[in-house]
């Protein structure tokens, strides 16, 4: 059964697995370990790890049945697909330099997958690799990926770095298990079956260090008993350590899998257990030696707390790779407008700004005779009307308002509230675009809610330059200004999810998307800035820029598969709006990050430094990003000259 209900967590990490021995009496394996000990699925080993190929040619037993675990009849297809995962025989070395062992090793291996497959189970264990090479032992794995139909292969990897910086910098020290995993998967060219199972013992590497498997394709962790401590009343339990790190594959949606025999000492527990109906013994089957241990796991999850109303409203959209919108180009549907408009964090925040900017404009003695022009620009269906007229409310001001909105479907829908809400003598509607409107009069305040994930990608400077010729001299601009940010990210599901597309263009776009499964390697800084109105000589938009990422020497080795963008808006004075990480606004969904990827991941060593290059491009009818890596080793440019993706003007 799940480990129990959490509101909202409908992921695979409700289900803990156990790590069983060779059987040939899988039904009894599946009872003892599903119906008595509560576990989820087992990881059993599918052939008797006696069996050798060169044994059974010498023994004249070539043509034997293979010593598997019983018929594919014995369970049925359901119970093999959901309770099972195979796991490959460990003895297993495709890099010994015993010729005959490799030899036997690569018939296994293929034997058991093909086995694997021929069950349809969902998943096969590998051992991890056995020394400091693993070329062949990857070269057979990739051979056996490329005829691979839905089944994942998880690499097994045991969870170990060293932490010491000077032993870490030796190019040739494999004490981080990391670099074990990061060279398996360049050799499969990171496939996007092949994954990671990862070892945890009682002893953890830095923050840092661990923080970079959540980018990578991490499946499940092992759990062997012995790293699990003993509590007061003779119970299992894990360190403060142990359980934030379960906490953060809980959230990651990544299995528990207990290994091992019971190393406690359960005097203790047997008298609890004892005197309490003696539930030692359940219809005469003795109880799991490991109960304890999935209890003491199933406790960890029920305590974590619920996932928020809006975490749970975006679960589906978790590293989904999405186009930008195309703002000037394409018109929003009804729908799209519908999911803006119940950002209320968002509203409530550009309300704060204009009730200030109205305070400042009128003082309170000419409230009642002073009337602020403002104009919303790019108004869409009303909702920044709304929050101005409410900002006038709520200050005490008088307003005339205009609305522009280059969407004939927009202004239908406009029209339609003015006169609803009785505004027919407060706001004007504008039917055309912000640029090529020849404005009355001039405004005290414009406002406008053009921002993109990246702040200027929906072409903001470009509007509001063309928009500012009918904004007072001394007139308020909001949003003020906004900044963009990037950092690196290893985000093993999003390269896979563009590399599976085979072509430069999709490298070469950049997405919005709800990051998640993803390692931030450094701290974000600042990429482009822009400043409303803009009363600069030089009007161009165009921007480059040069950052440097220090990447702590603790972290290990990593790799950056791209760059995660946010941004950060002054809306006026003090009330700011943004999606930046260390400063963004509590409980807003109406910007996901945005994700730059490269074609080829750059891979960094520890301590290491990232140098990467950005540009914003503009021409008469686009404007595009171009980016590149230039240390530690060089990329290529991406979207040269905006060849795979623009936003048009």
């Amino acid at each position: 059964m799940p480990l129990g209900e959490r509101p909202g967590d409908k992921s695979e990490s409700r289900y803990c697995g156990v790590v069983t021995e060779f059987s040939d009496d899988m039904p009894n394996v599946l009872a003892f370990n599903l119906t008595h000990g509560s576990f989820d699925f087992v990881v059993a080993t599918l052939m008797d790890p006696a069996y050798r190929p060169s044994l059974m040619q010498k023994n004249g037993g070539a043509s034997s049945v293979l010593p598997f675990a019983g018929s594919d009849l014995v369970l049925s297809p359901a119970q093999w697909s959901s309770h099972v995962v195979g796991k490959i025989s460990s003895w297993i070395d495709l890099d010994s330099e015993d010729e005959i062992l490799r030899s036997d090793s690569e018939i296994t291996l293929k034997q058991e997958i093909a086995w694997a497959s021929h069950l349809s189970l969902q998943a096969c264990l590998l051992p991890s690799p056995k020394g400091k090479t693993c070329a062949n032992y990857a070269r057979c794995v990739n051979q056996i990926l490329q005829g691979l139909q839905s089944m994942q292969l998880w690499l097994r990897i045991p969870l170990v770095k060293t932490d010491n910086y000077m032993v870490s910098v030796n190019s040739d020290d494999l004490d981080d298990s990391w670099e074990t995993w990061n060279s398996f998967r360049l050799l499969c060219e990171h496939h996007s079956q092949l994954s990671v199972v990862l070892d945890v013992s009682s002893s953890l590497p830095s923050t840092n260090s661990l923080g970079r498997w959540f980018g990578e394709s991490v499946r499940a962790a092992i759990f062997c008993t012995d790293s699990f401590l003993t509590n007061p009343r003779g119970y299992p339990c894990l360190s403060k350590r142990h359980q934030k790190l379960v906490s953060g594959f809980f959230n990651h949606s990544m299995q528990i899998v207990l290994s091992g025999q019971s190393v406690h000492s359960l005097t203790k527990m047997n008298s609890d257990i004892a005197a309490n109906n003696n539930e030692n013994n359940v219809d005469g089957v003795q109880k799991h030696p490991l109960r304890p241990y999935l209890d003491y796991v199933g406790f960890l999850y029920q305590r974590m707390d619920p996932l928020p109303e809006q975490e749970r409203f975006e679960l589906g959209y978790r590293d989904f790779l999405q186009s930008p919108l195309q703002p000037l180009m394409d018109n929003l549907e009804a729908q799209t407008y519908e999911t803006f408009e119940k950002d209320t964090t968002k509203y409530i925040q550009y309300q704060r700004a204009i009730a200030k900017a109205l305070q400042d404009r009128v003082p309170d003695e000419k409230s009642s005779t002073v009337t602020t022009v403002l104009m919303v620009v790019g108004a869409g269906r009303g909702p920044l009307v709304r929050a101005s007229l409410q900002a006038a409310e709520e200050t005490g001001r008088r307003l005339k308002v205009y609305a522009v909105e280059k969407n004939p479907n927009a202004v239908v829908t406009l029209h339609s509230l003015v006169k609803l809400e009785g505004w027919e003598n407060i706001v004007s509607i504008i039917s055309s675009d912000m640029r090529h409107w020849d404005a009355p009069e001039k405004a005290d305040i414009l406002v406008s809610e053009l921002l993109g994930s990246f702040g200027d990608n929906e072409l903001s400077p470009e509007c509001l330059d063309g928009a500012q010729k009918f904004l007072k001299e001394d007139g308020i601009s909001i949003p003020s200004s906004y900044t963009s940010f990037i950092h690196p990210v290893t985000a093993s599901k999003l390269y896979n999810d563009v590399k599976a597309h085979k072509d430069v263009a999709h490298f070469e776009t950049a997405y919005v998307v709800k990051l998640h499964n993803i390692a931030r390697l450094a701290p974000p800084q600042p990429v482009f800035t822009f400043t409303h109105p803009n009363r600069s000589i030089d009007k161009s938009n165009s921007r480059y820029t040069k950052l440097k990422f220090e990447i702590p020497g603790d972290t290990g080795s990593a790799m950056v598969h791209g760059f995660a963008g946010y941004f950060d808006s002054i809306l006026y004075k003090e009330v700011h709006l943004g999606i930046e990480p260390s400063t963004s606004t509590p409980n807003m969904f109406s910007w996901f990050p945005i994700f730059f990827p490269l074609r080829t991941p750059i891979c960094l060593r520890p301590g290491s430094s990232l140098e990467v290059h950005f540009w914003r491009c503009c021409s008469p009818t686009k404007v595009w990003y171009e980016w590149g890596v230039a240390s530690p080793s060089s990329s290529s440019i991406h979207n040269s000259n905006g060849r795979s993706y623009w936003v048009g003007l």
